[in-house]
């Protein structure tokens, strides 16, 4: 299989991902802001890896993640129906906390206080 292919389904696969989610009945699923971070699926389309991550922290990643996994037989059978793939990869998700890191850099970015370019100009 070609890796053009390879990616085109995994963005696909992104895509439907983040649809379904929002169908996901689970409290500990809907009542979270979730992100997917990454997708990557195998070469030979068996399995696919979820990174997950959630604007509360790590440990609300991780609870969604339960939620995820006790609902993963809804979603990899609607993923299925929506892309018509022959075989719909067994998903398996993982908790990240890049959406909390990436936060708490831009809350140190911007207490720093660093002169704008038009205030240098003035002095």
């Amino acid at each position: 299989m070609p890796s053009h292919r390879i990616e085109r389904t995994t963005e696909d696969i992104r895509r439907e991902l983040t649809a379904i989610f929002r169908e996901v009945k689970d409290p500990r699923v809907s009542g979270t802001f979730l992100s997917i971070v990454r997708v990557e699926v195998t070469n030979d389309l068996s399995y696919c890896t979820v990174q997950v991550s959630a604007m509360e922290g790590i440990d609300r990643a991780k609870e969604a993640v339960k939620g995820l996994k006790s609902a993963g037989g809804f979603i990899r059978r609607e993923l299925g129906h929506r892309l018509r793939l022959r075989h719909v990869p067994e998903l398996i998700f993982n908790a990240t906390d890049s959406i909390e890191y990436s936060a708490n850099i831009s809350r140190i970015l911007s207490s720093l206080d660093i002169p704008s370019d038009e205030e240098e100009s003035d002095e």
